[in-house]
């Protein structure tokens, strides 16, 4: 099994359910994630080309590899609406190993954690 540290927890906002489910979906079926939470609601207060802007977000909480960040921020450029999408990576210190062996699994397609 891959030591927590092998593994990444991103963060992503985006503009509405649908594409959250939409993201969520594509970086499952592709390997490039093994689950995506969604919270469906956030408020996000921010400052975009001057104007202070106060919108509703989803939030994605994505389980991905270290190994598949290049390909998974890819894909999520692709499909975010947003010109600049926020893409926080997060390092995994420590984990449930059980859950861990589950996250391994379900990266990568067939092999577990191939690469993409």
């Amino acid at each position: 099994m891959k030591e927590a540290e092998a593994f990444r927890m991103v963060l992503v906002t985006v503009g509405s359910g649908d594409e959250a489910s939409r993201i969520a979906r594509a970086l499952v079926e592709e390997g490039l994630a093994a689950c995506v939470n969604i919270v469906p609601e956030v408020r996000s207060i921010y400052r975009w080309k001057g104007a202070l802007k106060n919108e509703s977000e989803a939030l994605l909480l994505i389980k991905t590899s270290a190994g598949l960040m290049e390909n998974l921020e890819k894909k999520i450029r692709i499909l975010h609406s947003y010109e600049i999408p926020e893409i926080l990576v997060l390092p995994i210190d420590r984990g449930n190993e059980a859950y861990l062996a589950w996250l391994e699994e379900n990266l990568g397609g067939k092999d577990g954690w191939g690469a993409h």
